[in-house]
């Protein structure tokens, strides 16, 4: 699998990488999560399986895993694997966020899964959490899904922490969700501390339904800043198993270029995230390791130029991108 840099970070990164956010919990709001879990999500059985999707991603060249705080034991999970299967820390890179708790107590049916808090003791007492599970490997830290409504950006001392964590080392980045990922990312490119920006990277939802931060994703990659693409197969919208009888004209769309280039939905759905210049990483989200090596073929689709031109008429409105993935369940 192709590598490259992250932007200006030096970091080397896979262009697939694997996102653990649905392997670190048993709920998550992917569709068909719990048909993909089975009756396995007990805490052992969920190591397992994470073990396994991360073997299956090492053997096929990923080699960028992404967590957060709030993935459950997703850290934990990560940090176990690495080490039973002694990674050397310069063969992988490792990014990491923080700003949510998760509060659903390995419960699938919960009053709350995760709780933002995007404050200056947050950031310290989960900085010191991710180190300890992955034992000291974080190469990339970032506020996790940072909007404008958070004010994170206006509270200088959680601004001046992650500088001073830069300065002894860390690279530093933010996740953005959202109807203002473009408005958030473009403050969050303004911020400097002593003349230099503080943010190197930015995680952002861009897939062929909603593609409206695309143009500020270009300006952050002309600018040096590593981007990384999450949501790319929409969690699981994008996908042969959405069964909304609303969205099968756009399926049909999607298999026809699957069958084109004789390949599966997800593939498709996710190297036209990758045939975007601005995109250093798209994230697979996969849970099983079927679903992995199915996405793993989108790095060997070269979609032309016809191919992306029918894949656009799936964009939709952001607003209405953003209400329907408010309301996907935890499953």
């Amino acid at each position: 699998m192709e590598s490259r840099s992250l932007g200006s970070t030096g970091l080397v990164v896979s262009r697939l990488g694997l996102g653990m956010a649905a392997l670190g919990r048993p709920g998550y709001i992917n569709l068909h999560h719990g048909q993909d879990l089975g009756h396995e999500s007990s805490e052992a059985a969920m190591e397992h399986r994470a073990h396994l999707v991360l073997d299956t991603a090492w053997n096929t060249g990923i080699r960028y895993f992404d967590v957060a705080r709030s993935y459950g034991r997703g850290e934990e999970f990560l940090g176990s694997w690495i080490r039973s299967r002694s990674i050397s820390r310069s063969t992988v890179t490792v990014g990491s966020k923080w700003g949510y708790t998760y509060t659903a107590d390995w419960k699938i049916q919960a009053q709350s899964h995760e709780i933002k808090s995007h404050t200056l003791s947050t950031l310290q007492k989960q900085w010191r959490e991710s180190l300890l599970w992955l034992d000291g490997r974080v190469d990339l830290y970032q506020i996790h899904s940072v909007t404008m409504e958070s004010g994170v950006l206006d509270n200088q001392s959680v601004l001046d922490e992650l500088g001073r964590l830069k300065s002894k080392g860390t690279h530093i980045g933010l996740s953005l969700s959202g109807l203002d990922q473009t408005a958030t990312l473009r403050k969050a490119m303004s911020l400097n501390l002593d003349g230099l920006r503080l943010f190197e990277t930015v995680q952002a939802t861009w897939n062929l339904l909603e593609p409206s931060v695309g143009p500020a994703l270009s300006e952050a990659h002309a600018a040096g800043l590593g981007v990384i693409v999450k949501e790319a197969l929409a969690n699981g919208r994008l996908s042969s198993r959405n069964p909304d009888p609303a969205f099968a004209p756009k399926l049909a769309i999607l298999q026809r270029e699957a069958a084109r280039f004789d390949s599966s939905v997800d593939a498709v759905a996710l190297a036209a995230c990758l045939v975007q210049p601005f995109v250093d990483v798209v994230l697979s989200g996969a849970v099983t390791k079927e679903h992995l090596l199915s996405n793993v073929r989108s790095c060997f689709l070269n979609l032309d130029r016809e191919a992306m031109r029918r894949l656009a008429a799936l964009a939709e409105p952001a607003q209405s991108y953003w209400a329907t993935r408010k309301y996907l369940r935890w499953n």
